[in-house]
């Protein structure tokens, strides 16, 4: 009989190429960075090996091309103990890859190629229906097509967590079948179909204005904004000496998701997930630098 994980993760697999940059380029400008490194990456598994290392039991749902980036996306989430029995090898396109410059205050700006991740879809979901409908938690973003993103989410029957990143158009009826959204502000606004607002006040107007019960805003360094229909909280982050935010968001999500399969409260989940994120920041790199359950214990503050 099949193990069905507590939890799901359907999405992507990218292999980073990550250059330190003195400063992002704006149009038309070439810039000098150092030395590349190339890391395991992708929202996806960034997410799974985030909620694999801090314990939880993880399958991991999606595509990767039959090159050399493919065999080292797989091992390396087979290192951190996510099952990769429903992570398909593409010969007819090639891994996914991103661009990744990292300035001197840790901040990114990311280029992402798809590949394979592109060709994602609804029979990759058919192919792992009972992993996805046995699992406690769901996890999803935007960085494969949304028909194998609303496909997930009908084959769920737990708790259904959507990251809806990056910001794109979503098809009507996927936010009624999510549970829990995860959006940055700028996120939340473009699904609010309204103005950008930082204030507290706007962000709980916007997420009460979706179809979604509970919404957690992620803030960076101020931590998080957990909205249910009835009340909001925030939850502050700790402070930290950032190094690279690359993967803190993905880290948040799938600390997110550990705690919710291990039957935590929604704020027990945030105040956890924020301490995650922050862990993430102060060291390069997405996978690398997510945390494990030692390393929440005592996080490196300013």
């Amino acid at each position: 009989m099949e193990r069905v994980p507590t939890i799901a993760v359907l999405g992507s697999a990218n292999l980073d190429i990550v250059v330190p940059v003195p400063h992002h380029p704006v149009t038309g400008e070439t810039v000098l960075g150092g030395d590349h490194a190339l890391i395991p990456g992708g929202k996806g598994a960034n997410q799974a090996v985030a909620a694999a290392r801090l314990g939880g039991s993880v399958s991991f749902v999606g595509r990767v091309g039959d090159d050399d980036a493919g065999e080292t996306l797989r091992s390396s989430l087979e290192a951190d103990g996510v099952d990769t029995t429903h992570l398909r090898t593409d010969s007819e396109a090639p891994s996914g890859i991103a661009l990744i410059g990292v300035d001197a205050d840790g901040d990114n700006a990311i280029v992402v190629s798809p590949g394979t991740n592109a060709r994602v879809g609804p029979e990759d979901v058919q192919a792992a229906k009972a992993t996805i409908a046995g699992a406690a938690v769901v996890l999803l973003q935007l960085e494969v097509p949304t028909g194998a993103v609303v496909a997930a989410a009908r084959a769920a029957t737990g708790t259904v967590v959507l990251n809806p990143a990056p910001a794109a158009p979503l098809p009507d009826g996927l936010l009624d079948r999510v549970d829990v959204l995860v959006p940055n502000a700028l996120e939340l606004a473009q699904l609010a179909d309204t103005q950008p607002d930082a204030a507290v006040d706007a962000l709980i107007a916007m997420a009460r204005s979706l179809p979604t019960a509970t919404v957690i805003v992620t803030r960076g360094a101020r931590g998080a904004l957990l909205v249910t229909p009835d009340d909001h909280r925030e939850v502050a982050a700790p402070s930290v000496r950032v190094v690279d935010t690359t993967g803190a968001g993905d880290s948040f999500c799938g600390a997110l998701a550990e705690a919710l399969a291990r039957d935590a409260t929604l704020l027990e989940a945030v105040e956890r997930a924020v301490v995650a994120g922050a862990v993430t920041a102060t060291r390069h790199g997405a996978q690398p630098a997510m945390p494990t359950v030692a390393d929440m214990v005592a996080v490196p503050r300013t």
